[in-house]
């Protein structure tokens, strides 16, 4: 069988300066920041190359959002950074980046895909299958700890990784467990 090739559609990762922000003050000095209090606690920053969104709250606690990769991840945060650099705002030298999430796509290979029979074939405990309201199965793996949304297009989403290699060993898991249940 064909390797499946992945697409990362999304990374999210967290970081933190170890001071408060001043959100108000942040927001007014920097364009492409937005604030608006009654509709989310942060600022959203976001930056054009690469292209993710920052999360910025008073705490100092950062979300970084959007990413492509890993590696956008990390120049997205830098770039962040290095605005908040510019405006004064102590950063750390080398911040500690926390993948909170990998969110990514690929192709079983396989457009006609009987949902009912693999949630048979999975068994009940880690599945959950009802078509009237979401037209994918759910599927919950322990190890690596993620969801994997299948659907009758032959499509899986795999979200929750903590890295690459967590959504690599997911889809590998998969799809061996539905080859070796003639579902594939």
């Amino acid at each position: 069988m064909a390797k499946s090739t992945i697409k990362i559609e999304n990374v999210v990762a967290s970081t933190f300066v170890n001071q408060k922000i001043d959100l108000v003050s942040f927001a007014s000095r920097v364009e492409d920041a937005e604030y608006n209090k009654e509709r989310f606690p942060g600022v959203v920053y976001r930056t054009k190359d690469p292209k993710v969104a920052a999360l910025i709250f008073g705490s100092g606690k950062i979300v970084c959002t959007g990413a492509k990769s890993i590696e956008d991840v990390k120049a997205g945060i830098g770039k962040v950074f290095d605005r908040m650099q510019s405006l004064g705002i102590k950063v750390p030298q080398n911040p500690e980046i926390k993948i909170q999430n990998i969110v990514a796509s690929a192709n079983l290979g396989s457009d006609q895909m009987d949902l009912d029979a693999i949630a048979a074939a999975l068994g009940l405990e880690n599945v959950e299958y009802e078509p009237e309201m979401f037209p994918g199965l759910v599927y919950r793996l322990d190890s690596p700890k993620v969801v994997t949304l299948l659907f009758g297009s032959g499509k899986v989403v795999i979200a929750g990784g903590k890295s690459k290699e967590d959504v690599a060993l997911a889809l590998d898991k998969v799809t061996k467990e539905l080859d070796n249940a003639g579902l594939l």
